[in-house]
């Protein structure tokens, strides 16, 4: 028996995934595995790419259960008293987000974090943990749930928090704050997720964000480092209220998009009236790197995902996500079909 005759056996032998795409993945990780054997990969790497692995697959099944139930990801500094306005800023906020359907999702430790949890409580709330060699107890909130995941790397919890979230919310926080964010505002810059919105929030007569900001207009904008456009992948504000209506307008007619090779094909809730779609086209034909936006009905090559939803569909410049943003804007502005 040949080695793929033997893989594919072993595929086999796990029924829900012995046809299809599924399969052939599962038979792809069989096969790189091997493949580290074959080129004598030493204990150290087969250490790292096991234990990432199996702390993937452990995140994924958690999160299986909660498939259909929007998420939100908030970050903050772990050394933020009880008794400061932000931490009552982010118990606030978690809080009024969990009454708009969303579950929350933390670091899993104090502070910020802790009066997220606090604000959403143990039910709405996950918890990802990293273990440290002196700190990142668990919070009294998430402390022994089941929806507490903890990591030993840094970039498997990351991974976990860009492909599970809807939205990001960030308070005033340290390195790990700043790590976290501009690596979301990197990956939607660069298209490598989905855009999804991004609010940064302060207390009332607060200067943190602002400060962060002219850094980025002073020393990244004026020296050609960013775009103008990527301004528009976050938002700033001190009003909880203003924050909410960010994240739940973002999805008011927009649900999600994908791409069919150079094709972007956004799901929407309601079709755009008629009119719209030309609204669209003239004020953003600037976007577009061939044909015009048009409405639809679920592409051939999307197999069956979502069949219910219409489609807007137009083949955009991918080197303007901030744009792109602009456009979700719009779509979530437009009129709808009653």
């Amino acid at each position: 028996m040949t080695t793929d005759q033997r893989i594919r056996s072993l595929v086999a032998e796990v029924a829900e995934v012995a046809d299809g795409k599924p399969a052939e993945l599962i038979g792809d990780i069989i096969e790189t595995a091997l493949n580290l054997g074959r080129d004598r990969a030493d204990v150290a790497e087969l250490k790292l790419m096991s234990r990432s692995l199996r702390e993937m697959r452990y995140a994924s099944r958690v999160f299986s259960r909660y498939r259909g139930v929007p998420k939100i990801a908030i970050f903050g500094s772990a050394r933020t008293r009880p008794e400061a306005e932000e931490f009552k800023l982010a118990r606030l906020f978690a809080r009024k987000m969990v009454e708009r359907g969303f579950m929350v999702i933390t670091g899993g430790g104090v502070g910020i974090m802790g009066a997220a949890q606090k604000g959403a409580g143990a039910e709405k709330s996950f918890g990802l943990n990293i273990r440290l060699p002196f700190e990142q107890q668990p919070n009294d909130t998430i402390d022994g749930d089941p929806k507490l995941i903890n990591f030993n790397y840094f970039f498997a919890r990351k991974l976990s928090f860009a492909k599970e979230t809807q939205a990001f919310a960030l308070f005033p926080g340290g390195f790990g704050t700043h790590d976290e964010g501009c690596e979301i505002l990197t990956l939607m810059q660069t298209g490598k997720m989905p855009i999804v919105p991004m609010v940064m929030l302060d207390r009332q007569n607060g200067h943190y964000w602002e400060t962060w900001r002219r850094f980025i207009v002073n020393d990244l904008l004026d020296h050609g480092l960013v775009s103008p456009s990527d301004f528009h992948l976050f938002h700033i504000t001190h009003d909880p209220d203003d924050a909410v209506d960010v994240i739940t307008r973002f999805y008011k007619v927009f649900d999600s998009y994908r791409w069919v090779r150079e094709k972007m094909v956004i799901r929407i809730r309601r079709r755009l009236a008629g009119p719209a779609i030309e609204v669209l086209n003239d004020s953003f034909d600037f976007l577009l790197a061939a044909d015009r936006i048009v409405q639809c009905e679920p592409l051939p090559e999307e197999k069956g995902a979502l069949p219910d939803l219409p489609r807007i569909v137009l083949t955009p410049h991918k080197r303007d996500f901030g744009s792109i943003r602009l456009l979700i804007d719009a779509i979530n502005n437009s009129e709808t079909v009653p």
